[in-house]
């Protein structure tokens, strides 16, 4: 039987078969999207499969079974944030990335650290009512032509005797009536009446913003205000007249909203949210090191010892439910160039036993960069430039330059990774980018040469090129 994550396939239609996918797929999945870091890859690919593993072991082993957390180290640029993210996208899972450095210890201003479960909760409850919502298009798109029907032809009133009661020996009364409306459903199916204007009511939707410092958070209020004065905020409703096609779309937002169960998609929602949920915390390095009761950061242990019952398993209270966290997998990275790892506090270096050192990009890896993944940056810009007839192309030999001074920029200034290879190609397309607009049409060739020539001249200069690229 297929396993389904986060959830079965009723709940979610969209969730990937992953119980076929050995641990070596789930690295080639990963390699149509992020060139090397195959140790990475390989450690996130354990991972996935462990969610899988798990869920056929029986329930008292299973519930004993924690998922391995990863902290990977290595410079900005690699891939690191990439591979999360794709990880979670061929999981169907929740995922949420956050910076480290933006939380604060608790009892000072700013965000405390279980926001981040709340978040992860409301992505969950995002991607369950788009599902639900796919679901019942169907049943959807049916009773808005059934109510955009009503509008277009009112039902009319049967004739009343002298003493107002409707006419018992009245059959006549609308004898063409469902003749009309097939004939006008015919013409609304066939785009015909498009353009035709009708009176709806449109429910307004707009509320008061609060901006409430609590612990719980703004979400938190917000969600006990609404269900204290439901019908306070966003009850009133107004006439509009609208064109058929614009009225669909409003009609059909409101029946898909009444085919949903709120109730339902919660729960699934904490669910999923506690089974297959990846947050995806960056910035590790930045909140590393301890006190020495001097200097600004007077929080940064704070933040960790706040992160530790987070990482090991609580319980957070969210709008949606309460969620506990002791299944969700936690994926830290950091580049660790001032700090390391161990100067993290013992506690918290222990909640993430799979370290993984990510390498910095060599030229071979750029160029793959540039041309292999499903998204290269070569393919965007060449779509982006045809939608205005301009056809670009680039020889191996251009494509081979371009890395080669992107990797002596990365070597001399700052390293940023793959980064610096959009920053110089924005560089080197500018003139072809604001000409394509024009009526000049047809095929823009780079060779090597030309990518020399415009760029050879900022990548010798350091101090320019540092501004610059």
């Amino acid at each position: 039987m297929p396993i389904y994550l986060p959830a079965s396939l009723d709940e979610a239609p969209a969730a990937v078969a992953l119980d076929t996918m050995t641990p070596r797929a789930i690295v080639e999945a990963l390699d149509r999207h992020v060139v090397g870091q195959r140790q990475a890859k390989r450690a996130l690919a354990i991972a996935l499969r462990n969610r899988v593993r798990r869920q056929r072991l029986a329930p008292e082993i299973a519930a004993e079974v924690t998922p391995k957390n990863i902290l990977m180290i290595g410079p900005t640029g690699v891939g690191k944030t990439e591979l999360a993210r794709r990880l979670a996208q061929l999981a169907g899972s929740p995922f949420l990335k956050v910076e480290a450095s933006k939380f604060t210890e608790v009892g000072y201003v700013g965000r405390d650290v279980e926001s981040m479960v709340r978040d992860l909760a409301a992505h969950a409850v995002d991607m369950v009512k788009r599902a639900k919502i796919e679901e019942g298009r169907a049943q959807a798109e049916a009773n808005a032509e059934e109510r955009l029907l009503d509008l277009l032809l009112p039902v009319a009133p049967l004739p009343r005797t002298e003493g107002g009661d409707p006419a018992a020996n009245a059959p006549e009364a609308r004898p063409t009536a469902p003749a009309t409306r097939e004939k006008l459903r015919a013409q609304l199916r066939a785009g015909l009446l498009e353009d035709r204007l009708i009176e709806i009511e449109v429910r307004e939707r707009t509320s008061p913003t609060f901006q409430i410092l609590s612990s719980q958070g703004v979400e938190e209020m917000d969600v006990q205000l609404k269900d204290m004065m439901p019908g306070l905020f966003g009850g009133k409703s107004k006439r509009k007249t609208l064109k058929v096609a614009d009225a669909r779309q409003v009609i059909l937002q409101e029946e898909e909203n009444r085919l949903l169960d709120s109730d339902q998609i919660a729960r699934l929602a904490i669910e999923r949210t506690e089974a297959s949920g990846i947050i995806f915390i960056d910035e590790i390095d930045k909140v590393a090191g301890r006190e020495g009761g001097h200097g600004p950061d007077i929080s940064r242990e704070g933040v960790q010892r706040d992160l530790l019952p987070i990482v090991e398993g609580t319980t957070v209270a969210t709008k949606f439910g309460s969620v506990r966290t002791d299944y969700i997998l936690f994926i830290a990275a950091g580049a660790f160039h001032v700090s390391k790892p161990s100067d993290l506090i013992p506690e918290l270096q222990g909640r993430f036993p799979i370290r993984v050192e990510l390498e910095p990009l060599s030229q071979e890896d750029l160029v793959r960069i540039l041309v292999e993944p499903k998204s290269a940056l070569l393919k965007q810009y060449q779509a982006l430039l045809e939608t205005d007839g301009v056809q670009l192309e680039f020889s191996d030999a251009a494509v081979q330059e371009i890395a080669r001074l992107a990797h002596v920029v990365n070597t001399e200034t700052e390293n940023i990774g793959a980064r610096r290879l959009a920053t110089i190609l924005e560089t080197l397309l500018d003139e072809a980018a604001f000409e394509a607009g024009d009526a000049k049409k047809g095929v823009v060739r780079f060779e090597a040469s030309d990518v020399r020539k415009r760029l050879e001249s900022l990548a010798r200069d350091p101090e320019h090129s540092r501004f610059i690229l």
